[in-house]
């Protein structure tokens, strides 16, 4: 009888630790729910940042009233015939 107490406190010490410690534990879980709402946000972020790319590429391949715009600002080109004016606050 006394080797059954034995076994069984062997085998619940088994169960204990594997639920604490081990692999698949409450601390291993906790920390993986973690990392997946860290890397959900981040995929919201980036389908996010997809959805404005996609709608620019679009933007870009019909019209080019974007693709002067962006000429314009970016790379301060001017068409012919203008005059740029630039204003210095000093």
């Amino acid at each position: 009888m006394k080797w059954l107490w034995i076994v069984t406190l062997a085998l619940l010490a088994g169960l204990q630790y594997r639920l604490w410690i081990g692999e698949g534990s409450l601390a291993h879980v906790a920390q993986l729910k973690q990392q997946i709402a860290e890397q959900r946000q981040e995929n919201e972020q980036l389908e996010e940042r997809n959805r404005v790319l996609a709608a620019e590429v679009v933007e870009l391949k019909q019209g080019l009233e974007t693709v002067e715009e962006r000429a314009r600002h970016e790379l301060g080109m001017i068409r012919d015939g203008e005059t740029l004016f630039q204003l210095s606050n000093e």
